[in-house]
């Protein structure tokens, strides 16, 4: 794909081939920060997905519990007392509906409060080739 976009647009450029995509070092970066104020960490993802479990590794060696959870069936009440504070992130491709029924699954277990940390601000800006605006 990459050979392809460089043949039509030779000047085109892009991010480091090596470098991670933005929303997953942003997430990985918000779990850092959100490590410090939490005392388990729950990451809604596959358990296949290398950024969810990338993610997961991020909270243990903040020095966290931290569970990779397909859906609600994987959450295990054992995990919670009454005073956790409890940190949720998901993987970039998990869907906002698993985040949203794992929430409710929390309060059924008793989560009275739930803060939102707001990430980073997005700043990378993607323009299009001047090629495919019609001139004139």
């Amino acid at each position: 794909m990459i050979d392809a976009l460089r043949r039509r647009w030779r000047n085109i450029q892009g991010p480091e081939l090596s470098d991670i995509c933005y929303a997953t070092q942003s997430r990985q970066n918000a779990v850092r920060q959100l490590a410090k104020d939490i005392d388990l960490l729950l990451v809604v993802g596959a358990r296949n997905s290398s950024n969810s479990n990338r993610l997961r590794e991020v909270g243990e060696h903040s020095g966290l519990p931290a569970y990779l959870i397909e859906n609600t069936d994987d959450l295990n009440p054992g995990w919670f007392t009454e005073s956790a504070r409890v940190g949720i992130t998901a993987g970039t491709s998990a869907p906002e509906a698993m985040v949203q029924k794992v929430l409710e699954r929390l309060h059924a277990y008793g989560v009275s409060i739930v803060n939102q940390m707001e990430g980073e601000p997005e700043k990378m800006i993607f323009r299009l080739p001047e090629s495919l605006f019609p001139q004139g």
